[in-house]
């Protein structure tokens, strides 16, 4: 029983861990199937993050904070559809741009307004998203297997968290169901196409950055509003470039960015729960080791268990209208 306990624990904080990455992943789907690649992600998700928890510690609410996230994210998405849409500039450096200011700027208004070292206050229960607890989730708790299953893996987790893994299916019907996921589609595609049916490509592209803002914008506001329950220096830690790098290993499918985004949150979970434990045959591992582990086995699986992802074909090129 203690190792099932064990593996539950470790399948919870996959689950929380993995939030984050889906959200920047299934946002980076919207803005390459529309043919942006958005290295970006990483200072959307900083921005929104900040911008979530300082309005939440100013205004005392949650859902505020979590609007002022979102908000501030699609601004800096659109920031980098002006760049790279209008003006027709590299994508590349434009995201990253947008992840050197994010960077700077946190830190430096976090500084200005509160004082705290480029931190924000921390977070009161009021300000946070907290856990909602299922019906007759207590009640079940004790049973074998089914009872920590419920209690722990389906109940207790913030509506953030229920809110990524709904975007996924909601995500396929968008994208392969609808009108506008069909143009969006074919826009990374053959922009050419799109624009001799007479729809604007800059208008398209500009939308699917819109969804990349949203989602980036949870994802921030998810990390300094229930896991961490304020802001704090570069609290990203990567995690966009690693939504980028799972993205790819899904080859741009939205369901299997979600079992490729859990796949790296379990190797988060599992290399948190397994610092300083020593492990058969090799005995105690270095921290930083484990803590490297989950970034190793990235570049490990996108190396040599992918094989071939074929990108749309109009990702990273600016569209240039034929007269």
């Amino acid at each position: 029983m203690d190792l099932f306990n064990a593996i539950i624990q470790v399948l919870d904080s996959t689950i929380r861990l993995s939030v984050p990455l889906l959200l920047a992943c299934l946002a980076g789907l919207y803005s390459e199937r529309a043919g942006i690649f958005d290295i970006g992600l990483e200072g959307k998700m900083l921005v929104g993050a900040f911008a979530g928890a300082a309005s939440a510690s100013v205004f005392h609410s949650a859902y505020i904070g979590l609007g002022m996230a979102i908000l501030i994210s699609v601004a800096f998405a659109l920031v980098h559809g002006f760049a790279s849409i209008t003006h027709r500039g590299n994508q590349i450096v434009s995201g990253v741009a947008i992840n050197f200011i994010a960077a700077g700027s946190t830190i430096m208004l976090g500084q200005a307004w509160f004082q705290q070292g480029g931190r924000t206050p921390a977070l009161a229960s009021d300000e946070r998203f907290g856990a909602i607890i299922w019906p007759g989730a207590d009640a079940v708790r004790g049973v074998p297997i089914l009872g920590p299953i419920y209690s722990e893996l389906i109940s207790g987790h913030s509506v953030l968290v229920y809110v990524a893994f709904l975007a996924v299916p909601f995500t396929w019907w968008v994208l392969f169901r609808t009108r506008f996921g069909l143009r969006v589609r074919a826009v990374g595609e053959n922009p050419a196409a799109v624009d001799t049916a007479g729809i604007s490509v800059a208008w398209l592209r500009y939308r699917a950055l819109i969804c990349t803002g949203v989602l980036t914008g949870i994802a921030g506001a998810y990390l300094s509003m229930v896991q961490n329950g304020g802001f704090v220096k570069d609290m990203t830690a990567g995690k966009g470039y690693i939504a980028l790098a799972a993205l790819i290993f899904a080859k741009w499918k939205p369901v299997n960015a979600m079992f490729a985004c859990l796949l790296f949150g379990f190797l988060d979970a599992l290399s948190i729960r397994l610092q300083g434990t020593p492990l058969p045959l090799i005995g105690k591992v270095p921290v930083q080791l484990m803590q490297a582990l989950p970034y190793i086995l990235t570049v490990i699986l996108l190396a040599g268990f992918i094989g071939k992802a074929i990108p749309p074909r109009a990702g990273g090129v600016p569209y240039v209208k034929e007269r």
